[in-house]
């Protein structure tokens, strides 16, 4: 009973409670019932990890910590033993052979050692700090170790946390010149080891590694021929089996029953296509661990569209089905603006190949005023062939089939491209997987082949000139667990991570050239945040009250100021993006766009214009669910589901608390349900001025909720400067996360 009562007395300390509810008594009793004679120290440590999960409740919230002590003690000892050391031993100690035993088992990448002496990592070896271990509730820790950690080959964590962060660190810092290079490897390691920041779930996972993909998602544009579909299918198939996830633009394709080479009805349209990319992204699978992951995007005006919205339905012919892939549609203005003012209106369908044959120019490539005078030029031509529905007849199947299967996602284009930074050399016509990514897009085009001869050998030469191909290197600032009104710990957070994103484009593998060609060209990175709800509810804020707004504008104006200055500093130091001449940044328009016009924003505009800009975009909400958890914090910026349930996962069930709850902040968090939709449409319109890409934003309904009032949500998404909108939300319906980006 010595044993029981020790382990209780260490799991319990450092839980702190007024009431004094964690007690060890108040654990045995609990454990009365399960304790059996002859259990080891292992079988007690898994009965008070399943007790403390037993215990925690919305009253009782930090049970959840209890049991994450225990089981960091767990696996404490389990690495002892696969490391054959002691049961006293320091496994914090010796860090210097830990990195030479991993890396001579191929575990972790040689480049370590060649790019740190013994000095430097015995230096960095005195920044590890293991009480941090002990910041994770149950669920981030258990998480961590079972997808994070490296694992031997018997898939076994053979990784501390603490040794994990560090990896990352001295991994991000390698691009830095060698004298600086271990002051920023201790930046890095602090602000991820704290868990004020988080780097996407490809760089947790990968770097230090000896195979280092490090990007979350990729955005491809599609050409309208059958090379280029084939080849775009190639590099998607390339992509997922490095884990990463594609967001795909098929808004070039010509429709079905349009002309091929001259002979008219020959074209099958979109829906064939759109199922070979969801046949690969099963086949072509993530180590067995999950399936590839890809959204399908297409333009709300092309004749494909009814077809289209019913890919992932669970009526109509299972032949014309994709229930693998994400289709999302890409919104003009002009459409929701009917819907508001004229829904019985006509909306016309036409086919992209068939505007340029006879027009010369590709309605796709136009925004705004402009793109709307060209469709109506083209709806007036009657050369060209028109499917018609009205307004009202469309938006039903939209929201049919985002009220049955979440989707399809949402993109505003005009306001998109309006708001880019770099419009002076592209357009952006889709977003990436999670709706947060928007950067200058363009179909790479496949030009004729050549055989050559050398010394009786025959080399078939594939030539490909480049389009923009999208890369998303991403990590996000955790607004829960940091001090939003201390500017000097934002910014240092902030100045932090856009350098070890910038270290990403440099260091990243890359599966795809194409994607490497984009990265080093626009330089782009996508700084997020993620436990909004949590900041909220540290500073005693309602989801629903007016000091919201100015606060989260407040915010997110000081987040992008910040973010924009760290890049600049970069760009002093090693040289602006290759696109930066002419861009809004140069010019001054992205100051202007957002009314950036008092005295500290006038001075940065300034250094901007003279030393240029890192980055050539720079911020991107993503929805942050795997490193959220990690954190310990809400995820992105939705409000939370509940105060507290339990969630299921592979026959376990795990209860999840809001975050740090308390009886100070109970009341602060409310339910995504019972939150108004309009109250999150607005904020995310407020935040949206200081974010220069998208955020990955979800609407959530309840069975009470109409279509005209799920349609009236759009509509005010879009004139409230919205990008995009990801799932739409139902209580009665669940919707298969993105397990590639919503790190």
């Amino acid at each position: 009973m010595s044993t029981i009562n020790q382990l209780c007395k260490d799991a319990i300390s450092e839980i702190k409670d007024k009431e004094g509810v964690y007690t060890e008594e108040k654990l045995l009793a609990a454990l009365d019932h399960i304790i059996r004679d002859g259990m080891n120290s292992s079988d007690i440590r898994k009965s008070l990890i399943q007790v403390s999960l037993e215990l925690t409740t919305d009253m009782e919230p930090n049970w959840q910590y209890v049991a994450a002590k225990v089981y960091t003690y767990e696996l404490y000892n389990k690495i002892r033993s696969i490391r054959n050391l002691d049961k006293e031993a320091d496994l914090y100690k010796n860090y210097y052979e830990f990195i030479k035993d991993l890396t001579s088992r191929g575990l972790y990448g040689e480049y370590i050692l060649e790019n740190y002496s013994k000095e430097d990592i015995l230096e960095l070896e005195k920044e590890i700090k293991g009480e941090r271990d002990f910041l994770f509730n149950y669920s981030g820790i258990n998480l961590l170790s079972k997808r994070y950690l490296v694992q031997d080959y018997n898939r076994d964590a053979i990784e501390l946390p603490q040794q994990m962060f560090m990896g990352i660190a001295m991994h991000l810092a390698i691009p830095e010149k060698k004298e600086n290079r271990v002051y920023w490897a201790k930046r890095f390691y602090d602000v991820l080891s704290s868990l004020k920041a988080t780097m996407a779930t490809p760089t947790m996972s990968n770097a230090r590694k000896p195979f280092y993909q490090l990007s979350s998602c990729f955005v491809d544009s599609v050409e309208d021929s059958l090379e280029g579909i084939y080849k775009s299918l190639d590099n998607f198939a390339k992509v997922s089996k490095f884990g990463g996830g594609m967001g795909i633009y098929m808004g070039k394709i010509r429709a079905l029953g349009s002309p091929i080479r001259g002979f008219k009805g020959a074209s099958g349209g979109i829906i064939p296509w759109v199922k070979l990319f969801n046949d690969t992204a099963i086949a072509v699978d993530q180590l067995g661990v999950r399936n590839g992951s890809v959204a399908i995007w297409l333009d709300a005006w092309h004749k494909d569209i009814p077809e289209f919205l019913q890919i992932r339905t669970n009526n109509g012919d299972d032949r014309k089905k994709a229930h693998d892939v994400f289709p999302g549609l890409c919104y003009p203005d002009l459409f929701w603006r009917l819907a508001e003012n004229d829904i019985d209106a006509d909306w016309y369908m036409m086919c992209p190949y068939e505007i340029k044959s006879i027009k010369g120019y590709a309605l796709e490539d136009f925004y705004g005023e402009e793109w709307e005078e060209k469709y109506y030029e083209c709806v007036n031509d009657e050369r060209i062939e028109k499917r018609i529905m009205s307004v009202k007849d469309l938006v039903r199947l939209i929201i049919k089939s985002a009220a049955e299967t979440g989707a399809p996602f949402a993109f505003y284009r005009d306001t998109a491209n309006k708001m880019n930074p770099n419009k002076h050399k592209g357009m952006i016509y889709s977003s990436n997987l999670c709706t947060e990514i928007m950067q200058n897009m363009s179909p790479m085009t496949m030009q004729k082949s050549q055989i050559l001869k050398e010394d009786d050998c025959y080399t078939v030469v594939e030539k490909i000139v480049p389009g923009d191909f999208v890369v998303c290197n991403l990590s996000s600032v955790v607004l829960g667990n940091v001090d939003v009104l201390n500017d000097e710990e934002m910014e240092y957070v902030i100045e932090t991570q856009v350098r070890a994103m910038d270290n990403v484009i440099d260091l990243n593998y890359y599966s795809v050239p194409f994607a490497e060609i984009t990265n080093k060209k626009y330089r782009a990175v996508g700084l997020g945040t993620s436990g909004y709800h949590h900041m909220l509810a540290n500073n005693k804020i309602h989801w629903t009250e007016e000091e919201h707004k100015s606060f989260t504008d407040a915010v997110y104006e000081k987040i992008n100021y910040f973010a924009i200055k760290a890049s600049m500093e970069i760009s002093k130091e090693k040289g602006a993006y290759e696109l930066f001449t002419g861009s809004d940044w140069d010019n001054g328009n992205y100051f202007e766009l957002r009314k950036y016009n008092d005295i500290r924003w006038n001075e940065l505009r300034v250094q901007v214009n003279e030393f240029g800009m890192r980055n050539g975009y720079l911020i991107a909400i993503a929805p942050n669910g795997s490193t959220a958890t990690i954190a310990g914090t809400s995820e992105g910026i939705d409000p939370i589901m509940a105060r507290f349930y339990l969630e299921e996962k592979k026959g376990s069930i795990i209860p999840k608390t809001a975050p740090n709850l308390s009886e100070e902040n109970y009341w602060y968090y409310n339910s995504a349900y019972n939150i108004e939709q309009t109250w999150s449409v607005k904020m995310n319109g407020i935040r949206q001025r200081h974010i220069d890409q998208g955020q990955s934003f979800n609407l959530y309904i309840t069975n009470n909720y109409t279509m005209r009032q799920i349609m009236n949500l759009y509509i005010q998404a879009c004139k409230s400067g919205v990008k995009s909108i990801y799932y739409v939300r139902s209580k009665s319906l669940e919707v298969t996360e993105c397990e590639t980006c919503s790190a």
